[in-house]
């Protein structure tokens, strides 16, 4: 059996019964309130069949398609990231009895989940966190728990949003690892089919229950030509080169306060953000004091309390709250982890109320430090 095999339309549904049969629980892409969010997913049918998005700075809309691709939109206001790092998760319990005070773990089960439609960037995303919480002297337990149950169904983008950056970033438009299996969708007068590779030898084993073919070498090049042609048409694009002695080297950029102007703090660009994990611990007890319990939670940079100490916040402006973030994102991330904290994937352009462009600013920094290199 060859790596990379051909799906016909009618027979995808099978890939959710194979992956039921191993116990997994499929999340995916499906449309409500208006958008495509991540959620439990069982069938084809839960899929936004027919649907694209349209995308700028600050706009977010659902349109009818042409025709009916399962994956013909490009990212949500979701990431995969709320299945690994929980909004809000219960760390420990403390109950009070007869014979003191008693712990009680919250490690409850985790549900096998297969991802499905996760995109390149996102793919991107999760190998980053898989860093942040699970690489060096320090790790998540919980993190661990969840990731090494997943089951990744990657699908590769043949069309771009208007906020996408992912080839900047070396993240898309195709999945090159870390997938147990890859999809490309292929429409056409030759029909409507899915290019799938395996990444994984579970990724073999459940290809090898679906109905399939070899793929002719037509349809292997159709697939190259589609994705060369998304790579070629980014709604944005991010010069990375020597971006973290730029960022670094302008904190009192005027751009900054310029920014600060527009930025309302509502903390949109983190909370949608595939790779952000600023988390806050709050204890909280009941009232007669039976039981209390520590919760962990999402957290952002760009709250007052986040770098709140004794006398204040050490960023009390809009402006020292975005620099904080864009630069830790682009920059002082690559100190901690080893790569860019960013991949592309647009969200945090898109989901903003006034349209800050992470990519726009980048570039004004840019074209002022040239500017002043070439009057020098």
């Amino acid at each position: 059996m060859s790596t990379t095999a051909v799906v016909e339309r009618e027979n995808f549904e099978e890939l959710f019964e194979a992956l039921r049969a191993r116990g997994y629980e499929s999340v995916g892409p499906t449309v409500r309130d208006s958008t495509i969010v991540y959620d439990h997913i069982e069938t084809v049918a839960d899929l936004p069949v027919g649907w694209t998005d349209i995308q700028e700075a600050g706009t977010y809309r659902l349109v009818r398609r042409k025709d009916e691709a399962l994956f013909g939109y490009v990212i949500g206001p979701h990431s995969f990231k709320k299945y690994l790092f929980p909004p809000r998760h219960t760390l420990f319990t403390l109950e009070k009895t007869s014979e003191g005070v008693k712990l009680v773990d919250a490690g409850d089960p985790v549900p096998q989940y297969a991802f499905i439609g996760m995109r390149p960037c996102e793919l991107a995303a999760m190998s980053i966190q898989d860093r942040v919480f699970g690489e060096g002297p320090f790790f998540d337990t919980e993190y661990l728990r969840r990731r090494q149950q997943v089951f990744v169904v990657a699908v590769n983008c043949v069309e771009t949003g208007g906020t996408c950056f992912c080839t900047s970033m070396g993240t898309g438009p195709k999945a090159l690892e870390g997938f147990d299996l890859s999809v490309t969708e292929l429409l056409g007068d030759a029909g409507h089919r899915f290019l799938i590779e395996a990444g994984s030898p579970l990724g073999e084993e459940v290809l090898a229950d679906l109905p399939h073919r070899a793929a002719e070498s037509g349809e292997v090049a159709d697939a190259e030509r589609l994705l060369e042609q998304a790579e070629g048409a980014m709604g944005r694009s991010l010069d990375t080169g020597g971006i973290k002695e730029l960022l670094v080297g302008n904190p009192e950029h005027p751009r900054w306060e310029r920014v600060g102007e527009q930025c309302l703090t509502c903390t949109n660009c983190t909370m949608v953000c595939p790779t952000c994990f600023c988390a806050t611990v709050e204890d909280t007890q009941s009232l007669d004091g039976a039981t209390a319990e520590r919760v962990r939670r999402w957290d952002s940079c760009f709250t007052t309390e986040f770098s709140y100490i004794h006398g204040g916040s050490l960023r009390p402006s809009a402006a020292a709250r975005y620099r904080q973030w864009m630069t830790h994102k682009l920059a002082s991330w690559i100190d901690q982890f080893g790569t860019s904290g960013c991949v592309g994937c647009g969200r945090c352009i898109t989901w903003c109320p006034v349209g800050i462009d992470i990519t726009k600013i980048a570039a004004a920094i840019r074209a002022s430090e040239e500017k002043k290199h070439a009057l020098a």
